[in-house]
């Protein structure tokens, strides 16, 4: 039996427990449940790309027997070159959510209170790429700022920071 999961205190939007009970709000959405989360690897589309690779090749079997029309090997080259750009767009991720916060932190011109690392992908073959937004440690946070770190080699890819205007909210 899985213990439930352990509950923070945070500041930010305040939603009565009554009215969160009443949504069902799931503990994946809300802020103050603190669970494991995985980012899954990409490198999975690989074997994605192997069942591309087994229907071209019933598709090939059922041609070589004569139950399906020549023309059919059509579909086996189409299944054949979508499962080759799964296997090169299959890229093993090596830099982490955590190497990245800190790879940002050290790029990013200021001290960073609030991060938060998202996983893009970038060109035809789909490079893995975090995008990590971070807000400075003053309260409230004066600066915020975007860096982009590759997910294979840990390089800083671009940073962008910006003052964050007073506004009456």
């Amino acid at each position: 039996m899985t213990s439930p999961p352990r509950r923070v205190r945070r500041r930010g939007i305040e939603i009565d427990r009554e009215v969160a009970g009443a949504a069902a709000m799931p503990d994946d959405l809300d802020a103050e449940v603190l669970h494991p989360h995985a980012v899954p690897d990409p490198q999975r589309r690989r074997r994605a790309g192997l069942v591309f690779v087994a229907a071209a090749a019933l598709i090939a079997a059922g041609i070589a027997l004569g139950e399906l029309p020549v023309l059919m090997w059509l579909a086996v080259g189409l299944l054949l070159a979508i499962a080759a750009y799964f296997r090169v767009a299959g890229w093993h991720l090596v830099v982490w959510e955590g190497r990245a916060l800190e790879v940002a932190n050290r790029a990013i011109g200021f001290p960073v209170g609030h991060a938060s690392a998202t996983l893009g992908f970038i060109g035809w073959r789909s490079r893995p790429i975090w995008n990590v937004l971070v807000f400075s440690a003053d309260d409230p946070p004066s600066r915020r700022g975007l860096v982009r770190v590759d997910g294979i080699d840990g390089t800083v890819v671009e940073t962008y920071d910006e003052e964050i205007p007073p506004g009456p909210w």
